[in-house]
Formats: C-alpha cells, sequence, structure tokens
C-alpha cells in the first residue's frame, strides 16, 4: 500500500464561503437607493441630496466616534452606517432641520446599534427606531409636507417654506376619502411626502436590482404587500371602490420604502424561509391596522418595530422539521408496545 502524504488543513465551520461581504451587500443597497434619491432631487429640489449626505455624515461620524472612544476597530468601512444614513432621511420631510436629523442619526447608531453590539447585534431596524424617534418633534416630522414639483434649494430653511406645504395621500385616506392625485401621480411620486417614499416605480426598480443580486428575496416583501392588499380590498373604507382604495393603499406612504429596505434587514428579520413569510404578514396586517384604527395615518414605521422583536419566535415555528423524525417517533412507540 503507498503512502500518501496530504497537505489537509482542519478549521471548524463554516466550511461553505461567499464572495459576498457586508461591505459589497451595503454597496447594493446603496445602489438600489440611488432611483429613490434621483426622484426625490426632482420632485423637491437639491435640499433632498443635502439632508441625505448631512445624514450619512451624522452616521459615519457617529459610528467612527463612538468605537474610537470605546477603542474598539472602527467598522465605517463595511458601510452599513451609510445605509442607516440614507434610509434615516428617505423617511424624514425635506424640511427637516438639519440639526434634528443629526439627532437621529447618533440615536440610531449610537443607542439603537453600538450599545447593544454593532452591526448585527442590534433587535430593531436603527433607521425606523430614529424615525420613532423623531416624533418627539412632531410638527418637523408631520407638518411641513412639500408639494411634489417645488424646487427647494440645498440650504433652504423650513422658514422659507411657508405657504410650500400640502396635504399628502396618507392623510387624505386616514380621513378615508381618496387622493387628489391620480393613481399614475402616486406611483411616478408626484405627491407630498418623505423623500423615499414618495415614488413607489423608483423604489420598486431598487426593488428588482436587490433581488436579481441576490441580496434580499421576494418572500417578506411579498408576504407584506400582498397582506396589505387582500385586507384593504376586502375591507375598503368610505364606501370607496375595493380596487381603487387598495392600489391608494399599496401606493401611498412608507409601505413600497418599508417592505423592500426596511422589512428584509438581515438582523432584524427571521432567517427560515416559513418565519419570513409569517413576519411579512404579521406587518402587513399590523400596518392596515395602524392605519385603519390608529390616531396617525402611516402605520410601517411601528408595525416593522414591533415585528423585529419577534423574530426569534418566528424563526422557531418556520424551522422544518427533520427528516425521519415523525418515522422515528413511531418507531420508538412500537417498540415500547
Amino acid at each position: 500500500m503507498k503512502r500518501y502524504d496530504l497537505n489537509l488543513t482542519i478549521s471548524s465551520s463554516p466550511h461553505a464561503h461567499s464572495s459576498n461581504t457586508t461591505r459589497r451587500i451595503m454597496l447594493d443597497v446603496c445602489i438600489a437607493l440611488l432611483p429613490a434619491l434621483v426622484a426625490a432631487i426632482w420632485f423637491f429640489g437639491w435640499r433632498s441630496l443635502t439632508l441625505t449626505l448631512v445624514s450619512v455624515l451624522g452616521c459615519v461620524v457617529s459610528e467612527w466616534a463612538y468605537r474610537k472612544l470605546m477603542k474598539k476597530d472602527s467598522t465605517v468601512g463595511d458601510l452599513s452606517a451609510v445605509v442607516t444614513g440614507i434610509l434615516i432621511a428617505f423617511v424624514c420631510p425635506v424640511t427637516l432641520p438639519f440639526w434634528t436629523i443629526l439627532i437621529a442619526d447618533v440615536f440610531a447608531i449610537v443607542l439603537v446599534k453600538q450599545l447593544f453590539g454593532g452591526i448585527g447585534m442590534n433587535i430593531v431596524n436603527p433607521a425606523l427606531a430614529a424615525r420613532a424617534f423623531l416624533f418627539s418633534w412632531p410638527s418637523l416630522m408631520s407638518g411641513n409636507w412639500v408639494k411634489a414639483g417645488t424646487a427647494v434649494s440645498a440650504f433652504s430653511t423650513p422658514a422659507n417654506l411657508d405657504g410650500l406645504t400640502a396635504a399628502t395621500p396618507m392623510a387624505s385616506l386616514a380621513a378615508q376619502t381618496l387622493p387628489a392625485e391620480s393613481l399614475l401621480d402616486l406611483f411616478l411620486g408626484k405627491i407630498g411626502g418623505s423623500l423615499g417614499e414618495v415614488s413607489a416605480a423608483a423604489l420598486l426598480l431598487g426593488g428588482a436590482y436587490l433581488v436579481l443580486r441576490r441580496v434580499i428575496s421576494l418572500r417578506i416583501p411579498l408576504a407584506y404587500l400582498l397582506s396589505v392588499a387582500a385586507l384593504t380590498v376586502l375591507f375598503p373604507q368610505g364606501g370607496n371602490d375595493r380596487l381603487t382604495w387598495m392600489l391608494c393603499q399599496l401606493l401611498s406612504g412608507g409601505l413600497m420604502l418599508g417592505a423592500i429596505f426596511m422589512a428584509t434587514d438581515y438582523v432584524t428579520s427571521p432567517i427560515t424561509h416559513g418565519g419570513q413569510i409569517v413576519y411579512g404578514i404579521g406587518c402587513g396586517v399590523l400596518t392596515v391596522a395602524f392605519r385603519y384604527f390608529g390616531s396617525y395615518p402611516e402605520g410601517v414605521t411601528f408595525a416593522i418595530l414591533i415585528m423585529n422583536c419577534c423574530i426569534g419566535f418566528f424563526d422557531k415555528i418556520g424551522v422544518p422539521k427533520r427528516f425521519g423524525a415523525v418515522r422515528e417517533k413511531k418507531k420508538k412507540g412500537g417498540e415500547a408496545a
């Protein structure tokens, strides 16, 4: 028998590796968010870009400063803080003062993310938690919606925009009436609202990119959107046409942004296939419940945050049964008899 000298390397799992890194995934998310950013600049002017850049800078500096203070390795290179900064800007009106969004950046990065251990350890989505925190200033978050098509200069202050505000489609839906805008306007984004919420077309384009890049799967977004569609078409309000009411609900507010970019966050969503479907349905049911019965016209933020806290349960119910487990149980029962 011949003896072969083999150079074997023994290591712990995992043994399967991928070319995907956190930086690569976050870069893909940034690319996917670009169409929505371009749409925001088109509809609201250059202050959309300025506000987004300020938010990104605030998140990056907050993460760098915290980890420097705690004598930890810097993680700003993974681009997760950049994604958080963009998303925080996207859930805010273009009129939001810079100091306000910087406070939200610190809250999201330091309190929600870093104090729990950094990326991969936070229990809720940092951008949505920051949006909920920003409602400490309700007049700044819900009373300054600029009309689409208003060219807001890069460094305009909220005081310069008096008289340019208008009601959003969500305000009309909360009053059980259809928005004044057409369905095409809702789809393209010719409406008032937060920066990243207005253009469903741009968000769907970004979502398609993420699916093609295999950054996200369709399970959570489809479960989320289909559950909202089913409930709103079955239970329209104000005697409105079922189909029109359902389409307005899908194309208004932060539903598309939440379903595609927020609910699919790796850290705060289930990992099992069944758990992801149940999670998406739960987000949809809570969103409709908040919109129909809540005092605030939008419900996406709070629906996803609540579901974030339940992902452990969803993963447990979504775990597939071990092959042969049922047969083995019957065999043991027969031996006992």
